[in-house]
């Protein structure tokens, strides 16, 4: 089955952030040269790095407001997905070429200063789990046009100390647009792909983010686990599509939802379902979503017996985050007479400014398992108790996440409104 989608203008989340900033380059200042440059700019950090107290809070805030204002932005039909973590490491590698009040705004939207930023999203992401059943990969890298941009070293350090960015420098013409896509492709073992069509003039840089996850269920669905049913739509309209029903051992309850979690192999990951009681509105429901509930219910999951019914899907989706990232505190960042990215490099074409986050995504959901990618862009330009037994069937509008089970933090959250054929 494929739910149905509406393609907005942009890329994933697999990850992708385009610094554009029309600035001079020079060979000397930033000591690099055509070509792949990741070797002068491989990690130098120095010491363990650990999860700072607050960050599983900070980034529960964020991925709860991204995904709000998301869905607040679009059609009261459209499926939604986002990677709040791909959004999230995209802006914080942004966050290293800011200054004064635009790195401000962006630590108060984020949730942390950029050190412990950094040093929190270097230990969460190099501790994020992978084996040949459940593979969770993320890349990035700097691209950036020779000889038109003073690139400062500093910055490109940090963002390989924290982030393991490679570094590129390339002549932004066909052959750039055409190693880029690659790169993405191959991060997102094929999920994201074409992420950019051609380069603007302005453009000098780009900072990508790329995410993939595959994992097998911990119980893969049999033939005799699956059936035909109707999913009824935001709408009303009623559609016949393939369901997936187990047992699962973990019950979500909110004040006006209920749902399951259901793990991948080894449980190191999940997928958590919310299922709005009869009556509440999908909309209303994501609109009321309050981050510290939601946390408090994956964390305290109750050991009860759940018969759980999930519809086979299949989806992709893109978005601008311009606007909504505006709305959530981070201002200055946007505006081309306010913004401070003096931390990247330097300019004579003007004052470096964010013009786009472009966020892209992939989902599909079956028999053996789950597989997502997302790519985020942000473009800079100048100018055990007695079981009780439950039945949630997703047979009508519902929300769902895969979560890592140490912090029980989204790496996905989306919405299902209706599915196509």
């Amino acid at each position: 089955m494929k739910l149905k989608l509406k393609v907005i203008s942009l890329c994933v989340i697999a990850a992708m952030l385009a610094v554009a900033a029309g600035v001079l380059y020079s060979c000397a200042a930033a000591k690099v040269s055509a070509g792949e440059l990741s070797a002068e700019y491989e990690s130098k950090r120095e010491g363990e790095v650990k999860v700072a107290d607050g960050f599983t809070d900070a980034a529960m805030k964020f991925y709860t407001e991204l995904f709000k204002s998301v869905v607040a932005g679009e059609e009261k039909d459209e499926n939604v997905l986002v990677s709040p973590l791909s959004v999230y490491t995209a802006l914080s590698m942004t966050a290293n070429g800011a200054r004064d009040k635009t790195l401000s705004q962006m630590e108060d939207t984020l949730g942390l200063d950029i050190d412990k930023l950094n040093e929190s999203m270097a230990a969460y992401i190099e501790g994020l789990p992978s084996s040949d059943k459940y593979k969770m990969s993320m890349a990035n890298s700097i691209w950036f046009r020779e000889n038109e941009l003073t690139v400062s070293p500093d910055f490109l350090q940090k963002n390989a100390d924290y982030y393991g960015a490679s570094v590129f420098s390339a002549p932004f013409d066909k052959s750039t647009v055409k190693n880029i896509n690659k790169w993405v492709k191959e991060k997102t073992d094929g999920m994201i792909e074409d992420i950019v069509d051609d380069i603007p003039p302005s453009v000098v840089m780009y900072l990508i983010n790329a995410l993939a996850f595959d994992a097998e269920w911990e119980t893969i669905y049999n033939k005799n686990d699956v059936s035909e049913g109707v999913f009824t739509t935001a709408d009303g309209k009623e559609q016949k599509v393939e369901f997936m029903t187990g047992e699962e051992d973990k019950y979500l309850k909110l004040d006006n939802a209920e749902g399951f979690i259901r793990y991948y192999k080894d449980r190191k990951y999940a997928f958590a379902a919310l299922l709005p009681e009869e009556g509440v509105d999908i909309a209303d429901f994501i609109a009321s979503l309050d981050a510290e509930a939601l946390s408090d219910s994956l964390k305290n999951a109750a050991s009860e017996l759940v018969i759980a019914s999930i519809p086979k899907f299949e989806y992709d989706y893109d978005t601008e985050l311009s606007k909504t990232l505006t709305s959530m505190g981070i201002v200055n960042a946007f505006d081309p007479d306010k913004a401070d990215f003096s931390g990247i490099g330097t300019t004579d074409l003007g004052n470096m400014f964010i013009s786009k986050v472009i966020h892209k995504t992939y989902i599909a959901v079956a028999e053996r398992g789950t597989r997502a990618g997302a790519a985020t862009v942000v473009e800079i330009d100048t100018k055990s108790a007695p079981l009780i037994e439950h039945t949630v069937k997703l047979d009508r509008p519902f929300v769902y996440m895969i979560i890592d089970t140490q912090y029980n933090l989204p790496i996905f959250i989306g919405s299902v409104m209706e599915i196509d054929d």
